[in-house]
């Protein structure tokens, strides 16, 4: 296929006329024919059609349009589809798809006059939208107007996901990040088909939201954070916006609080809620199991009440997560009573409970709560008991999923004790079939999670996820039958010039070959 190079302010770009989905796509679509000889090409004279009368088709087209008029210059006005549609044009469209890709999947025809995307609700134009994107050259996702040629190849895409639940952890209780970062985060999350952010926003260091009921969670819990800076915690508001902005990237915000234990930012804004009534100091260190809520207290279910209900309210999604890791200054007997009550007030708030594995050795009934197993093997006795009662498991082991796991030795950020985790480890496991006595049907999803006791900015966040969030967004969304380490290293490797143009801190693997402009 020839090659033309690109210009892009600071690099050189050497990147296919028209990329394919076996050789540019993260993650694998379910099935793909290419048309041979054939190339869409965008021009000046270019629209995007979408579903006529559909708020979030147009929605969808509009964030599309956002995107290539920065690049291509184009003005990429969006309208109403006409029927039959026109050429020349980007279609967005609410019927015509297969009734097996479901919510979230989509069919891609690409011709030499028209490209078209068809799903059968908004969420599928979305994840059509980003295939999209990288089936175009890199430069597409340039802020500046570029050259082109804007060529896509000819073919279809039929594509839904594996699993309901893909997801993305961010800690923003070691250290806290603005807004603006966390938006930044959404976005890369979303160009990879990711659909659920969940937010860290309570440990020892820091509490990171407003409370109306109890102010100084926020203002005195949230003044610090790992190694003493600053810290610092978003407004009900500004929990809103990154909610709001999640949303118009078909994600959903899964907000935890940590508890009984990762709760001294709390027990030093409230000496109440200690059990002896005084409150420890504030903590900046990177201990854990050190601290716990008073259990025995009734004054601690009222306040978890008065807080889970409160971020209830501002929560859309169905989830509200507990936590319920490394609780050891907690015994067995009080942290079952805790989790039982606190699985009623999840309840009440019309909420699903979900917490770290450790959640399924309390007595509720596993059909109700969501079990995220972050475990280092592949049998844990207690989870697959659950699993067969009807838990449902997101997996998150802490060997292949952790991004705050060092890629090796010379690693400068991160840590060590889950083992080092470069691409291929990420990468080299199957959801549906890692923990002895879980199957797939029991397997709700996965999720990478990254803890912040060494991230400090966005470089670093980007440093640490990229390449290994998208290697398990892939595990997410492909179905098992495409998992194979060689096609996906060099998709993988496809994606080192988009993301020099988009700016994003990536560790370059030397288990993948980088191609020119990388």
């Amino acid at each position: 296929m020839a090659s033309a190079t690109l210009s892009v302010p600071g690099t050189a770009l050497a990147a296919p006329l028209a990329a394919t989905p076996l050789t540019s796509v993260v993650p694998a679509p379910v099935s793909v024919t290419s048309t041979a000889g054939v190339v869409n090409t965008l021009t000046s004279t270019t629209s995007i059609y979408v579903e006529p009368g559909s708020a979030p088709a147009a929605q969808v087209g509009g964030y599309l349009a956002s995107l290539l008029r920065r690049s291509t210059g184009y003005p990429l006005p969006v309208a109403d589809a006409p029927s039959p549609l026109p050429g020349n044009g980007i279609g967005l469209l609410l019927s015509g798809a297969p009734t097996n890709v479901g919510a979230e999947g989509y069919q891609l025809d690409v011709t030499s006059s028209s490209i078209l995307i068809r799903a059968n609700q908004p969420a599928g134009l979305f994840a059509g939208v980003q295939t999209l994107r990288q089936l175009l050259p890199p430069a597409i996702e340039s802020s500046t107007v570029q050259s082109g040629p804007w060529t896509v190849a000819g073919g279809r895409i039929v594509d839904y996901p594996r699993f309901p639940y893909r997801g993305a952890m961010l800690d923003v209780a070691r250290h806290f990040f603005p807004v603006a970062v966390v938006q930044r985060y959404i976005d890369e999350l979303a160009l990879y088909k990711v659909n659920r952010l969940h937010l860290h926003l309570s440990d020892d260091q820091g509490w990171r939201i407003a409370i109306n009921s109890w102010p100084n969670l926020a203002i005195y819990g949230g003044s610090t954070n790992v190694g003493g800076g600053p810290g610092g915690y978003y407004t009900q508001s500004d929990y809103q916006a990154i909610v709001a902005y999640a949303a118009s990237r078909y994600i959903t915000v899964v907000p935890e609080i940590d508890m009984p234990g990762h709760t001294n930012a709390a027990l030093a804004s409230y000496a109440e809620l200690n059990c002896d009534g005084v409150a420890p100091k504030l903590y900046t260190g990177t201990k854990v199991g050190f601290s716990s809520l008073c259990v025995n207290k009734e004054i601690t279910y009222t306040f978890l009440d008065q807080v889970l209900g409160e971020i209830a309210a501002l929560t859309p999604g169905p989830y509200l997560h507990i936590g319920g890791d490394e609780a050891s200054s907690t015994t067995a007997a009080d942290y079952n009573a805790f989790v039982v009550r606190v699985h009623q007030i999840v309840a009440a708030h019309g909420k699903t409970i979900a917490g770290w594995h450790d959640i399924v050795h309390a007595q509720v009934p596993p059909a109700e709560i969501i079990a995220q197993f972050w475990g280092t093997t592949t049998t844990d006795p207690a989870v697959s008991d659950a699993a067969r009662a009807g838990a449902k498991v997101v997996m998150s082991p802490a060997n292949h999923t952790y991004l705050d796991m060092k890629y090796d030795a010379r690693t400068k950020l991160g840590q060590r004790w889950a083992g080092f985790i470069e691409v291929q480890t990420a990468y080299g496991w199957d959801p549906g079939a890692y923990l002895a006595g879980v199957g797939e049907a029991s397997v709700l999803g996965v999720e990478a999670p990254l803890w912040t006791e060494t991230i400090q900015t966005l470089a670093d966040i980007e440093y640490m996820a990229f390449p290994r969030l998208p290697a398990i967004a892939e595990l997410g969304w492909s179905p098992a039958s495409t998992h194979d380490w060689t096609a996906f290293s060099q998709r993988l490797g496809a994606q080192g010039p988009r993301w020099r143009v988009m700016g994003v801190n990536y560790y370059p693997s030397k288990q993948v070959v980088w191609p020119t402009g990388s």
